[in-house]
């Protein structure tokens, strides 16, 4: 299928590892010019050379800390007119009831002000154009303790509902993917293999943890034309693990 997304230009942050990759290398194979930030150059680098030899235009690599007060100046300032944003960047902040003022400070930054301020400095340039896609990546809703990523993400879908609305006569579309467990660094990095075992065969419908792809498949075509009339939904990707109806 030609989602038609050739020539497009998307800026993916958080692009140097896992779900961001994976969206990073799904554009570009559809042609898209991408855009892609994160902390680690290396991993952008390695990226980039990954894209140029699969074919693709080399992306425009945005060395970048999403926690500093001019990562959104910055990165919109590298990645020129945007088509299609993908704000990916991110991080759990698990730490309950003793969290200070500062660690919930940093969390909200992190996971809802910084990508709320990026679309904000991109979202004339998609109005003048009369076309744009704006794809959050989120969390859960079925938090199972106090995690400043989670109240993040909650803010995150109600912001981009209500932006939904004001955006939509402008032909731009935004919409949210909470992933459910995705195979990534910090998967392995908190999960034991055992654990992920006995959770993929009790509680996961399709029996396993996904893949990055898996994500990047529903947001690639979200970004195209196609999905013109589908904005201001939460479309979970999680093997049916999570229980609640909508």
């Amino acid at each position: 299928m030609d989602l038609g997304l050739e020539g497009r230009t998307a800026l993916i942050t958080g692009a140097s590892s896992g779900i961001g990759r994976a969206i990073a290398l799904g554009l570009a194979a559809e042609g898209a010019r991408t855009v892609v930030t994160a902390r680690r150059e290396e991993r952008l680098r390695e990226l980039s050379a990954e894209v140029a030899a699969r074919g693709g235009t080399e992306p425009v690599v945005v060395v970048c800390d999403f926690t500093d007060h001019d990562a959104p100046d910055v990165v919109a300032a590298a990645a020129g007119p945007v088509d299609i944003l993908v704000n990916n960047a991110g991080g759990s902040r698990a730490f309950g009831l003793e969290g200070t003022e500062e660690d919930w400070e940093e969390a909200l930054t992190l996971n809802f002000t910084r990508h709320r301020q990026l679309t904000s400095r991109l979202l004339p340039g998609m109005t003048g154009a009369g076309w744009g896609r704006i794809i959050n990546i989120t969390g859960k809703s079925e938090p199972e303790g106090v995690n400043g990523a989670f109240a993040a993400k909650a803010a995150m879908h109600a912001w981009a509902k209500g932006l939904s609305r004001e955006v939509g006569r402008h032909g731009i579309t935004v919409n949210s993917i909470p992933p459910g467990r995705i195979m990534s660094e910090q998967i392995r990095r908190n999960y034991s293999p055992e654990y992920r075992e006995r959770q993929s065969r009790e509680e996961i419908p399709v029996g396993e943890y996904g893949q990055p792809e898996d994500i990047a498949h529903l947001a690639c075509f979200l970004a195209s034309p196609l999905a013109r009339y589908i904005t201001g939904a939460v479309i979970p990707v999680d093997g049916g693990l999570r229980r609640y109806q909508f």
